[in-house]
């Protein structure tokens, strides 16, 4: 669990899901991040953003991360041997509108990581998308729903709920484009 200069952004998400994980802190994987950790071959981000959903003890947390060799300065943790970084946007988990209570817990060994499911990796980076126009997250969104299987109904339906239904026609239309290659 030691983090190096070699480590990738997965081995980082793993090393400080762990460390958190040992003090009773619940993280899970988001973002970008998410969208590396299904599609790393295709899609690559410089941060672990972690959203915490349960934390008994934030000192512990802090400690934690610490030991890692993170170090917090202006809301953003740094490592001495990593380029990447950590960030922890406030909660709720959520996916537009939509509270996330079920994700996806992974282990390799005897670490831990919690992340978005796929699908809702999808319908984050669609967010972004569909309420800000941000089209590189569309391409993510493509990335990471062609690295895998995912709940095309379920997108629809909340996109549908997020007054989304022209956009999310036109992530159909590249899913649709992209299947055919």
């Amino acid at each position: 669990m030691t983090i190096t200069q070699r480590s990738n952004l997965i081995d980082v998400s793993f090393a400080v899901c762990t460390a958190l994980d040992r003090v009773g802190t619940v993280a899970i994987l988001t973002g970008g991040s998410a969208a590396t950790y299904y599609a790393p071959d295709r899609y690559q981000s410089r941060d672990a953003d972690f959203v915490i959903t349960i934390q008994t003890n934030p000192g512990a947390s802090a400690s934690a991360l610490e030991n890692l060799g993170f170090t917090e300065q202006g809301g953003i943790h740094r490592h001495t041997h990593s380029r990447h970084t950590l960030d922890f946007p406030p909660g709720p988990l959520a996916v537009g509108a939509e509270i996330i209570r079920k994700y996806e817990t992974v282990r390799r060994g005897e670490e831990v990581l919690n992340v978005l499911s796929r699908t809702d990796c999808v319908r984050d980076r669609l967010t972004a998308f569909y309420h800000w126009d941000d089209r590189s997250s569309l391409r993510t969104a493509l990335v990471v729903a062609t690295s895998g299987e995912i709940d095309f109904d379920k997108i629809a339906r909340w996109s549908k709920s997020e007054s989304s239904v022209d956009k999310f026609n036109e992530f159909a239309r590249g899913l649709t484009a992209l299947e055919k290659t």
